[in-house]
């Protein structure tokens, strides 16, 4: 069994498009007013049969389409894609294929479109349940056209989750608790849930820096909003089975998990990454980012000059770490032995219980409950 069969095998396919440019967004997102989708369906064919001969053989977990924007691809370009997944890998029984939408996006004709291709999951970016913060991130729809995304897509495609964004401007404690309460009440079944952190490069990093974002939660309040969040996903029985994410048991997003559990994923499209073991190595890769810059390598027959990298020893058992510890069920300390070459330093293991920041059984590794709001100094300790 090589090491990426603990977390299984994922392909993920980035579309770059949105329709505007959100203000706190640092993902891989550009607006284009033209787009020829035939093309770039021609590019991820393209790709697809060029990672499939590298990977033969392999059952397929999970597939995701992200973004960008994916609700805004043609279901003929989804379909087209799907048919060339199922000729190339062997497929998992319980295969699962996500694809990102936003509430604008949504047209019943659309989902009941991506549902006949193969798509049985869905992640929709909400981000609040307030009017005047969807306003302030930049969003371009209401509280009620996400209302009837959510029915629209709950009609189409069999599962569904969403986003939400807590610590906004101006965001009490009280606040939260409520929108989030309205949120379980709509009957989902998975849930990201992440602060707003203020990146570089982002409309929302250069406001800042001219201070000019005022009513940011201090971070006390935040950390607050994080433990209510806790408490209240937990008594409504959608737990937090990793640090953002939340599930009913059997909703858990399989795709993520496989980064998560470290297994292998491919990736496909501008500036996604992916972890691929061939011939007993394992290789970190990452796409061109601008989207014109990727679409003419592939076209132009050149995949040996995508970016390649061997990962270490040492670095794949950071990685395993990073990833396994934001999940609930944490990290088999034999595996990471395995994979990094050296075990856990028993000191710091040993000061850290002692913090009550991570619990060691059975040969599991786990944050605590306390310890998962400062996973970043626990990992720096364990891998000193």
């Amino acid at each position: 069994m090589e090491d990426w069969q603990h977390g299984g095998f994922g392909l993920y396919i980035h579309w770059p498009f949105c329709a505007s440019k959100c203000p706190y967004c640092d993902f891989n997102s550009h607006v284009a007013t033209k787009i020829d989708q035939n093309r770039w369906l021609r590019a991820y064919l393209a790709e697809i049969d060029r990672i499939g001969a590298e990977t033969r053989g392999r059952v397929l977990n999970t597939v995701f389409f992200g973004g960008g924007t994916p609700s805004l691809m043609d279901p003929a370009i989804v379909h087209g894609v799907l048919d060339r997944v199922r000729a190339t890998w062997v497929m998992a029984n319980d295969l699962e294929v996500t694809l990102e939408a936003n509430p604008g996006s949504v047209e019943a004709g659309r989902f009941r479109g991506y549902a006949d291709a193969g798509v049985n999951r869905l992640s929709m970016g909400v981000q609040a349940l307030n009017d005047t913060d969807l306003r302030r991130l930049g969003r371009m729809h209401s509280v009620a056209e996400a209302r009837a995304a959510f029915d629209i897509a709950g009609a189409a495609i069999e599962r569904v989750s969403f986003d939400l964004i807590y610590a906004r401007q101006d965001q009490t404690l009280a606040d939260w608790k409520l929108e989030l309460r309205q949120a379980l009440a709509m009957a989902v079944g998975h849930f990201s849930l992440y602060q707003l952190t203020i990146e570089e490069g982002t409309v929302f990093g250069a406001r800042r820096a001219a201070g000019k974002l005022r009513g940011l939660p201090p971070d006390d309040a935040a950390a607050d909003m994080y433990l209510a969040t806790q408490d209240i996903c937990a008594a409504a029985g959608v737990p937090a089975y990793e640090v953002s994410n939340h599930a009913r048991p059997g909703q858990e997003s399989r795709h993520n998990l496989i980064y998560w559990r470290y297994g292998d994923y491919a990736g496909i499209g501008p500036g996604a990454h992916g972890r691929l073991t061939l011939a007993g190595a394992r290789w970190g890769t990452e796409a061109p980012r601008a989207p014109g810059a990727w679409l003419e390598q592939v076209e132009a027959g050149r995949p040996g000059e995508l970016p390649r990298e061997r990962l270490s020893a040492r670095d794949q058992g950071s990685e395993l770490l990073l990833m396994g510890l934001r999940l609930g069920e944490g990290v088999d300390m034999a595996r990471y032995a395995s994979v990094s070459g050296v075990g856990l330093p028993e000191s710091a293991v040993n000061r850290l219980q002692g913090l009550r920041v991570i619990e060691v059984s059975g040969g599991t590794i786990k944050a605590t409950t306390t310890g998962r709001p400062i996973l970043n100094a626990i990992l720096r300790d364990l891998l000193a």
